[in-house]
């Protein structure tokens, strides 16, 4: 969560949203209008299907109208996904922030409902996280059955870490009266507290972004916290304040070894421009957590422009086993120019992440989530010489999800290109010579929201044995591109001119696309 805080007013927002399908449509929204208007003022619905839909995705979360931005409060309770998020329910700009909130129980379609948190007399509500307290340590489920506890950053006169809990799987919301449960000890940058239960201790851990590092907490309680460690002095990036932390362990696939993933966004300072997301590998005994990697090793989830605050769903069953999580699909170099309407900002597809064993040792993987296979419509398919000479297949459509399997041949470069009209088009490619896989923007419209948007992002990638497999995920507005087996991943935000094409290319030669999958996204 950056930038100043705004001053809060008091506003409700009722009514319930139903996201599916790129469209947001409304029930009983509890608007009583005078007759004279009720004929005349356009419904949310309305407002909703209303603005720019062309770049409304289609699988990834935007809200129905107004401001959003960092994923909070990822838990899964009861068949349900949660999706709390930093939203202002009055306006595209950024201020008023609370926490939106929508569920879903597939991954793919949302429901939105009400605002979970607004404003008090605290601040604003920045971001956070959520767990489900099933053994009754905070005290506030005496005689129910387990409930949510939620974490948040009261962003007032000063920056300090507050809660609230629910006993109606997070429809309604009730503040701790001993809010701030930490109180600001004289640090501006003092936010984002991402919680987690340590199995070993039978206590809570709380991590807190403060100004360039990262402070961990524990408390046996959810209410009372005593700082126990601090990590980053000289660890990876820092050309910007570091937030919105997160905190697992994973088994590195193929081994008998497991690693703690320790995540930290940080804006400025991205590999792309703006804010990006890095993380660190090492061990954590409850209290410490201890980096493997040398202290000038900087990891980064992946080096699109438009993946921020990535943050993991707690209280994934254990008999599913994954580890799932979503970011924030816009960079703060330009967010606030992006001109969708009556929405500003989307997620990422939710993604499982992994740890896969490399030359440099474990690296992070992500992989789109099964379910959104759900989503898909009939197959088209293809096989066959791609070239710089001749004509080509094309396929139409502004969100496809797609799978592609190269052998390198002659050409200098080869991929997909998306998004292609009249006068506009993102690129998709592979720089043979250059061994680095990228996504191109620079043509890819008119929209403009400035700040190094304009520009081609790329990643180091060898071939596996010439071979390149590529799934793409184009959603009207967003590209996301996962190769190796997702180590390599690219997210951009795309302001399209309404082009709906794609087509393979090739470059000086030719390139064998062994097959070619194109499915329509129809959820």
């Amino acid at each position: 969560m950056t930038d100043s805080v705004a001053d809060h007013t008091e506003h409700r927002l009722h009514g319930r949203r139903r996201f599916l399908a790129g469209a947001a449509t409304l029930a009983g929204a509890g608007l009583f209008l005078p007759t004279a208007l009720a004929s005349t003022t356009p419904t949310r619905a309305a407002r909703a299907a209303a603005g720019t839909p062309q770049w409304r995705p289609t699988v990834h979360f935007t809200p129905a109208e107004n401001w959003m931005n960092d994923p909070n409060g990822l838990v899964f309770h009861e068949g349900e996904y949660h999706l709390f998020f930093q939203h202002n329910p009055y306006s595209t700009e950024h201020a008023n922030l609370s926490w939106g909130h929508a569920v879903s129980t597939d991954l793919v379609r949302w429901d939105e409902l009400d605002v979970a948190l607004e404003p008090d007399e605290l601040g604003e509500i920045y971001s956070g996280s959520a767990v489900v307290d099933h053994r009754n340590t905070s005290g506030f489920f005496d005689g129910v059955e387990p409930g949510l506890v939620a974490f948040y950053t009261s962003a007032g006169e000063t920056q300090q870490q507050s809660i609230a809990y629910s006993r109606d799987r997070g429809r309604t919301w009730t503040k701790f009266d001993g809010n701030p449960v930490i109180a600001n000890p004289g640090i501006e940058d003092f936010r984002d507290p991402k919680v987690i239960w340590d199995e070993p201790s039978g206590q809570w851990v709380l991590l807190l972004a403060v100004d360039d590092h990262i402070a961990f907490y524990r408390s046996p309680n959810l209410r009372d916290w005593d700082l126990v460690s601090e990590f980053g002095a000289g660890r990876g990036a820092h050309g910007g304040v570091w937030e919105c932390p997160d905190l697992f362990e994973l088994p590195v696939a193929g081994t008998e070894e497991s690693r703690w993933v320790l995540i930290v966004s940080i804006n400025p300072g991205g590999p792309a421009g703006g804010s990006a997301t890095q993380y660190f590998l090492g061990d954590f005994d409850g209290t410490t957590f201890v980096p493997h990697d040398e202290p000038d090793t900087v990891l980064w989830a992946e080096l699109g422009a438009d993946f921020y605050a990535a943050q993991s769903w707690s209280d994934i069953p254990a008999s599913d086993g994954r580890r799932l999580w979503i970011g924030w699909l816009s960079n703060w170099d330009y967010t606030k120019q992006v001109p969708t309407e009556p929405w500003r900002g989307a997620m990422t597809v939710p993604r499982e992440v992994g740890l896969v064993d490399t030359d440099e040792g474990p690296r992070l993987t992500q992989r789109p989530v099964q379910e959104l296979e759900s989503a898909r419509g009939p197959v088209r398919r293809w096989s066959g010489t791609v070239s710089d000479e001749g004509s080509v297949v094309e396929y139409s459509g502004a969100a496809l999800d797609v799978v592609a399997d190269f052998t390198v041949d002659s050409a200098a470069m080869f991929g997909i290109d998306v998004f292609v009209g009249e006068r506009s088009r993102t690129r998709v490619g592979y720089d043979v010579r250059a061994g680095e896989l990228f996504v191109d923007r620079t043509g890819a419209g008119s929209a403009d929201p400035g700040s190094g948007y304009r520009a081609r992002h790329a990643a180091p990638l060898d071939t596996e044995d010439g071979v390149l497999r590529l799934r793409l995920l184009i959603d009207r507005s967003t590209v996301e591109v996962f190769a190796a087996d997702g180590r390599v991943v690219l997210t951009d935000l795309v302001l399209r001119d309404g082009g709906d094409i794609l087509r393979p290319f090739a470059e000086d030669g030719r390139v064998q696309l062994n097959s070619l999958e194109v499915y329509p996204i129809e959820a």
